[in-house]
């Protein structure tokens, strides 16, 4: 089914996979807010999403701060004329020792990946109600939300913390209907792949490219993930086929996490 029409919000959609959803969310027939704290990459996005006949809009914001995520959604509502889907992907990887970790280091993390998801969540889900119409609230987890890793310790509680945050939401919002629901990938070959694999050679004395092709060689399916393996999935969530599914956060890895 078609979400033709429809207008997604998409956080972190600059770069990697939230480029690559913005983009397909587009070619599926959505209309699209892109979202970033980087003006000049989502200007880009906003190119490309216009060579393929939908419309566009950009808004710089920081996720982490509520008012600035309730000034991208009602500029996503007043300037493309609806609010249907919002995707929170923005994020950001750490890559350190438990016993290493500053207080600095895990503040900036939990403000980015779990308030930003919070926020998103929070205001999202109060635009649907105030608007009196369903809505798709769509977060970005990961394996680490389903198994803990060596040295991505404080990364892995927060993605925990956004499955938790989206099973709480899919029961809050579930009677106005509201779906909410994660996607949860793998190892996908992006830039932020690349800081972990640097950040990891740093601690462990690996070589550069070690760690990545550890992860690699251990997934099923013989492939690292690509962006758009990640958004092809994120469009279903946003779809009417998915109308009966909330509060879950699949695995979308290739086969390296079992649950």
């Amino acid at each position: 089914m078609s979400i033709t029409g429809k207008v997604a919000l998409v956080t972190g959609a600059g770069q990697g996979i939230g480029r690559a959803i913005a983009l397909r969310l587009a070619r599926d027939g959505a209309d699209v807010a892109l979202v970033d704290i980087n003006a000049s990459k989502i200007n880009q996005v906003a190119g490309e999403i216009a060579e393929l006949g939908r419309k566009a809009t950009v808004f710089v914001a920081d996720v982490s701060q509520l008012d600035q995520v309730v000034a991208a959604v009602e500029h996503t509502y007043s300037t493309l004329g609806g609010f249907d889907i919002i995707v929170n992907n923005a994020g950001v990887a750490q890559v350190e020792s438990l016993l290493e970790v500053t207080p600095e280091q895990v503040d900036r993390i939990l403000r980015i990946n779990v308030q930003g998801v919070l926020w998103g969540i929070q205001v999202a889900g109060k635009k649907f109600k105030s608007l009196g119409q369903r809505g798709k609230i769509i977060n970005a987890c990961s394996i680490a939300g389903h198994e803990a890793f060596a040295l991505l310790g404080v990364y892995s509680a927060t993605k925990f913390a956004v499955r938790a945050l989206t099973q709480a939401a899919a029961k809050e919002l579930a009677s106005d209907g509201i779906t909410v629901n994660a996607y949860c990938p793998g190892v996908v070959g992006t830039d932020m792949w690349v800081e972990i694999d640097q950040r990891m050679a740093d601690i462990t004395g690996a070589e550069v490219g070690a760690t990545y092709k550890k992860y690699v060689d251990g997934i099923a399916l013989g492939r690292a993930e690509t962006p758009d393996d990640v958004a092809g999935f994120v469009s279903y969530l946003a779809s009417p086929d998915a109308d009966y599914m909330t509060g879950q956060a699949p695995l979308i890895d290739g086969g390296m996490v079992y649950r």
